[in-house]
C-alpha cells in the first residue's frame, strides 16, 4: 500500500479527489435526495440558490441540484463503461497483433485504418445520431472511437517484448501463454494503459457533452451536462448561477480525468 501511495505524484492525488468528490456528490444526493430533477413548478423558476434549493433552479423551476448530480452520474457512468471497453477490446486485440502478426496483424491493422478515416467526434455523432436519446449507441460510438489508441499503444509494446531475451528464456522453459504476458509485457503495458484510460475518461465526457451540444444526445427531460449548457445558456445573464454550474462540473470532471493522467517523470 505504502507503494502505490509514492507511485502516485500530486497532481494524480489531486486529480482522484476532484473525481471521488463528484462520485460522492452524485451518490450522496441520489441517495438521500428528495427532488425529482424532473418534476416542474413554473411558479418556482430560476430562484437563487436558497435552503430549499441549495442550487436554486432552472427555466422550469426544477432542482439545479438533483438535476446536476443526475448529470454527474451519466458522465462517470459513461466515461467508466466506454473506457473500461475500449480498453478491454484494444488490450486484447493489441496484445494478439503484436504476439501472432502475420494476416492478424495485417487485418487488424486494416480494421484501424478504417475507424481513423473518420475523426473520433465525428464517428460519435454518427452513432448518436442513429437512434438520438440511445445512452447505448453513444456508449458504443465512444468505445469504437478510443480503442484504436490502446491497440496501437499494445501492439507496438508487444512486438518489442515478445522478442525479448527474457521471455524468449521462459517461453523455452515451458511457460505458458498467460504466464509470458503477465511476467513479461503487462508490467511494461500497466501504466501507459491506465494512463490512456484516465484521458479517455475526461475525452468521454467531453464527448457526451459535445452531442447534446447539438442535440443528438441524450434528450430532455434527462439530466446531461451538454444539454444543460445548450438549454441554460439564454438565461445568462437573468441567472447566471444557474449556467456556472454545469460549467463548473464539466471543468472539474475533465480536470480530474486529465490530472490522473499525469505521470511521475
Amino acid at each position: 500500500m505504502k507503494r502505490f501511495y509514492q507511485a502516485l505524484s500530486a497532481s494524480q492525488w489531486l486529480g482522484a479527489i476532484i473525481l471521488l468528490l463528484l462520485l460522492l456528490f452524485a451518490l450522496l444526493e441520489a441517495a438521500l435526495g428528495s427532488a425529482d430533477p424532473a418534476r416542474q413548478a413554473l411558479s418556482q423558476r430560476l430562484l437563487p440558490p436558497s435552503g430549499e434549493y441549495w442550487l436554486g433552479t432552472d427555466q422550469f423551476g426544477r432542482s439545479n441540484l438533483a438535476r446536476l448530480a443526475q448529470a454527474v452520474r451519466l458522465s462517470l457512468l459513461l466515461a467508466l463503461l466506454s473506457v473500461t471497453t475500449a480498453a478491454l477490446f484494444g488490450v486484447v486485440l493489441g496484445v494478439l497483433a503484436g504476439w501472432r502478426g502475420g494476416w492478424i496483424d495485417r487485418l487488424l491493422d486494416m480494421l484501424v485504418t478504417t475507424v481513423l478515416a473518420l475523426p473520433g467526434l465525428v464517428l460519435i455523432l454518427l452513432f448518436a445520431a442513429i437512434v438520438p436519446g440511445s445512452f447505448v449507441l453513444l456508449y458504443i460510438g465512444i468505445a469504437v472511437t478510443l480503442w484504436v489508441e490502446y491497440f496501437r499503444l499494445v501492439r507496438a509494446i508487444t512486438r518489442q517484448r515478445v522478442h525479448s531475451p527474457q521471455l524468449q528464456s521462459s517461453a523455452m522453459l515451458g511457460f505458458g501463454y498467460g504466464y509470458l504476458f503477465r511476467r513479461h509485457i503487462w508490467p511494461y503495458l500497466a501504466g501507459q494503459v491506465l494512463t490512456l484510460m484516465a484521458f479517455g475518461g475526461g475525452a468521454s465526457v467531453l464527448a457526451m457533452a459535445a452531442t447534446g451540444f447539438v442535440y443528438v444526445g441524450l434528450k430532455p427531460p434527462t439530466a446531461e451536462l451538454g444539454l444543460m449548457i445548450v438549454e441554460l445558456f439564454p438565461f445568462y445573464a437573468e441567472a447566471p448561477w444557474v449556467l456556472a454550474q454545469p460549467m463548473i462540473a464539466l471543468f472539474l470532471l475533465v480536470l480530474g480525468c486529465n490530472l490522473l493522467a499525469t505521470r511521475k517523470p
